[in-house]
């Protein structure tokens, strides 16, 4: 039996998934982690990576049958290395928001928008703050690019990877070489030993070979692989998102719905303008997607869900969190469609559609609002999903048209609940698959059977063709009722950010 491996480095979890030539899954393995804020900067540690890594891959079965695999992670951020891949300064992940002068300089300078947690921002705000290690650059990579490097000795991301770390050239399919001279020309009289192309990883497109394991490399893994698995290109796990939803093809899309939230849709024409909430970023394949990503997603609700599974334990022993989760959801669908009034901010963390740096969870409600436990909960998933539709409001000038609208990731664990608002929030039909739950390992697993199997078929056939003709699915269309009851909240929102920034300010 031929096997092909995905794993996916999230923000919570590190997955392997392992799937048979008919891409059902044959073996998971995962390790649980978590980022840590440790002299302003939110990180892992190499030894955490390469830790969870080898415990990931120790719960996986038939790992001798392993015989391509691919590596996939959260997106952006920057890790820094000197001439023999010595880490410079810690990993700074995409949480960070510290790169608000150099996204503003480069967005203005490229004419393209660049979000704080791009690679590139990261960069130039080192090259502003005169950091001592820049001197010292010889590479900078991502994480799925990094720990690819180690494994195989190729300096190498997927397309859609590059595509967070320098913007593409869409017909080249590679980086833009007129920016990357604009940003060379921009330092120049910083005098630094380096141009910013010799720093970037080459670029692979889906399909094409990235690589082996090398004996190096499975040593690192404790020999968890055996030597000479091929790799595809690493990518991003937006990307991997888009294969595992089968949004790849233009006038598709997906919406990833867990710790954070974004939109990902696959553009017939790049934008016509410049947006500084929504990112251009690309296929495994290389067509240009549109990306609004919001940091916020489910973490607050958790934390309160949490509070109540407190609660019921003082009655006696609390139920398990998939009952809890299960029932509360269910019980938004009959609160009012606006929520009765109350509106629940739920930022956690800074938030780049409003342009905040920082974030401050709130409830807010008048004093004739209709406090109940189903209102309530209906906030709370409103609040998930509504800085995301605010920032694809922005793009309704472009007239991007949508055939379908995918959503996968543990907003979609219960049944109808989270589907059908987002429905209404975003104002269009969403359709949730059964192998939704796989999740991005399975994408990149999905990616490197594409480069074993797919011959001379694009992604998009592959994909279509051989991996989602029989998978079930269902598509739900916005409520007339619950889509005005959102645009209600949606307006009480707006209003409420307002009271958020005064609160940062004086919290």
């Amino acid at each position: 039996m031929e096997c092909c491996l995905g794993v996916e480095f999230g923000s919570t979890r590190i997955k392997a998934v392992s799937i048979d030539k008919t891409h059902a899954v044959v073996s998971t393995g995962d390790h649980t982690w978590a980022s840590k804020y440790e002299n302003g900067v939110w990180t892992y540690s190499l030894d955490a990576i390469w830790g969870g890594l080898k415990d990931a891959l120790s719960h996986l079965e038939h790992r001798e049958d392993i015989v391509a695999m691919g590596l996939s992670a959260m997106m952006h951020g920057y890790l820094a290395f000197d001439k023999d891949w010595n880490l410079l300064v810690p990993f700074r992940t995409w949480q960070n928001t510290m790169t608000g002068q150099a996204a503003a300089e480069l967005s203005e300078l490229f004419h393209f928008n660049i979000p704080q947690r791009w690679s590139i921002a990261h960069l130039y705000q080192a090259v502003l703050n005169d950091e001592p290690h820049i001197a010292k650059l010889a590479h900078i990579t991502t994480l799925a690019g990094y720990v690819h490097y180690m494994l195989t000795g190729e300096n190498i991301v997927g397309v859609g990877e590059g595509s967070g770390i320098f913007p593409l050239d869409y017909a080249a399919l590679d980086y833009d070489a007129k920016l990357l001279d604009k940003f060379d020309a921009l330092i120049a009289n910083r005098h630094l030993p380096w141009t910013v192309r010799e720093l970037l990883p080459d670029i692979r497109l889906a399909g094409q070979s990235a690589g082996t394991l090398t004996a190096e490399g499975a040593a690192r893994l404790d020999g968890l692989l055996p030597v000479g698995v091929r790799f595809a290109p690493p990518e991003g796990d937006a990307e991997t998102g888009m294969v595992a939803t089968n949004a790849v093809a233009p006038r598709t899309g997906n919406v990833s719905a867990g710790t954070s939230i974004f939109s990902m849709v696959v553009l017939e024409r790049p934008l016509e303008k410049v947006y500084p909430e929504v990112g251009v970023v690309a296929t495994p394949g290389g067509k240009p997607v549109a990306m609004v990503h919001c940091s916020n997603c489910t973490s607050d609700m958790n934390r309160w869900v949490a509070v109540m599974k407190e609660a019921f334990a003082l009655f006696g022993e609390a139920p398990g969190d998939g009952e809890v989760f299960t029932k509360l959801y269910q019980l938004a669908l009959s609160g009012a469609p606006d929520c009765g009034g109350l509106t629940v901010c739920n930022y956690l963390t800074g938030e780049s559609v409003p342009h905040l740096d920082e974030g401050r969870p709130m409830i807010v409600r008048g004093t004739d609002a209709d406090f109940t436990l189903a209102n309530f909960m209906r906030a709370q998933l409103y609040s998930t999903m509504v800085t995301l539709s605010i920032g694809m409001k922005l793009m309704e000038d472009e007239h991007i048209r949508i055939d379908s609208l995918t959503g996968h990731g543990g907003l979609f664990k219960t049944p109808v609940v989270g589907q059908r608002l987002l429905a209404a929030a975003l104002e269009t039909p969403i359709t949730v698959m059964d192998t939704a739950e796989n999740g991005g390992p399975w994408g990149m697993a999905l990616l490197a059977a594409y480069m074993m199997y797919g011959g001379k078929q694009t992604l998009e056939d592959y994909l279509a063709e051989n991996v989602f003709s029989g998978v079930h699915s269902t598509t739900l269309a916005p409520e007339r009722a619950d889509v005005a009851g959102f645009r209600a909240y949606r307006k009480r929102y707006e209003a409420l950010l307002a009271v958020e920034r005064k609160a940062i300010e004086a919290l």
